[in-house]
């Protein structure tokens, strides 16, 4: 006669074997499992590396680009260099340079003439401070993006230094067109 075995434990609990389907089952959803722990993380790899691939793409277009692009620069270039500018602008173009000791951000553009009031007042520079025939952009930067401010032109301008590290900008106005002026901003931040 034999005698049952006794557990070894009271802990130790009886454990059927497992079923065909239940172990189908149990491969499942442990690869499932596996899947989701792997595929999840790189997908995000994947979609993370073609969204830098693509920002990468576009600052190597801008930074390889010679003089002004005609395009809003970004909110916050606009932000950094403090250029404003206007809504409902027209013929925005920017060109950006960067070393290790300056950075300046030319933008142009045409506006109304509420606009320019909006403009100047925002950039502490109200429209009495501008200069009839004061040329305050520089020679070296009218050339670095093929600005000619030699044609006979109505032109005004201004400056406004900013303390560090707030930028200091040059402003040119084409106020040929009174109802359209045409703006030139110089903005030069040193760190």
């Amino acid at each position: 006669m034999t005698v049952p075995r006794q557990p070894a434990s009271p802990d130790e609990s009886f454990r059927p074997p497992e079923g065909r389907r239940q172990m189908i089952l149990r491969r499942w959803l442990t690869a499932v499992v596996i899947v989701l722990l792997i595929g999840i993380p790189a997908g995000y790899l994947v979609i993370s590396a073609q969204q830098s691939r693509e920002s990468g793409r576009d600052k190597a277009a801008e930074s390889s680009s010679s003089g002004l692009r005609e395009s809003w620069p970004s909110q916050m270039k606009r932000r950094i260099f403090e250029v404003p500018i206007p809504m409902k602008s027209t013929q925005v173009a920017y060109f950006e340079t960067s070393n290790w000791r300056t950075s300046r951000l030319y933008v142009q553009f045409t506006t109304t003439s509420a606009g320019l009031d909006r403009f100047l007042d925002e950039v502490g520079a109200p429209r009495a401070t501008l200069r009839e025939g004061d040329i305050t952009i520089g020679e070296r930067d009218a050339d670095t993006v093929g600005w000619d401010f030699d044609t006979d032109r109505d032109w005004w301008g201004t400056r406004h230094d900013g303390t560090k590290p707030r930028p200091d900008r040059d402003f040119v106005v084409d106020l040929s067109d009174s109802a359209r002026p045409t703006v030139y901003v110089v903005s030069t931040a040193t760190p």
